[in-house]
């Protein structure tokens, strides 16, 4: 039996957790879930941070998860970057800040676009950690910044990967 894995993101003031999330989508508000047709961002302006950790809920009959790997696929449009804390070299575990607008000083590297050589992301603030028990992973921080000609309505993807050792 497989390990039951799920996405949660982090909102507001408070650090409001949101258990399993069904789109990790981009936008004008600070909300879990969003709809970005009716949240968009105004080229020139950026995205609010998106606070997420992959969370284990049952082991199943697994004994670790690790190798945690993130990207993103699909085309921005424009000149918008897709900043990330995630990296495979010289990492460090960022805390949750509330999530701002402007430009983010924890998410300040670019979202790989491809699937990454190794861990990006860590567990316990190593990218060599892993998860023998129920719990999760440190914080992926991201946030979509543009400039004032980008053009609204691109769609990406964004890929979560892990192996699971049984």
């Amino acid at each position: 039996m497989a390990a039951t894995v799920q996405i949660n993101e982090y909102n507001d003031v408070g650090e409001v957790k949101e258990a399993n999330i069904t789109n990790s989508n981009m936008g004008d508000v600070d909300d879990p879930n969003l709809d970005p047709v009716a949240n968009p961002v105004i080229p020139g302006e950026n995205t609010y941070e998106k606070y997420q950790t992959l969370e284990v809920t049952a082991m199943g009959g697994s004994s670790a998860i690790d190798n945690l790997k993130i990207w993103r696929t699909g085309a921005l449009g424009g000149s918008a970057v897709h900043m990330t804390n995630a990296r495979i070299a010289d990492y460090a575990e960022k805390s949750y800040v509330q999530p701002i607008k402007t430009d983010s000083t924890q998410a300040d590297q670019a979202m790989p676009t491809s699937e990454p050589v190794s861990a990006d992301l860590g567990i316990g603030g190593a990218l060599a950690g892993s998860l023998i028990a129920a719990g999760e992973s440190d914080l992926l921080i991201h946030q979509i910044q543009t400039d004032a000609g980008d053009v609204a309505g691109s769609t990406s993807t964004m890929n979560f990967q892990y192996d699971e050792v049984s």
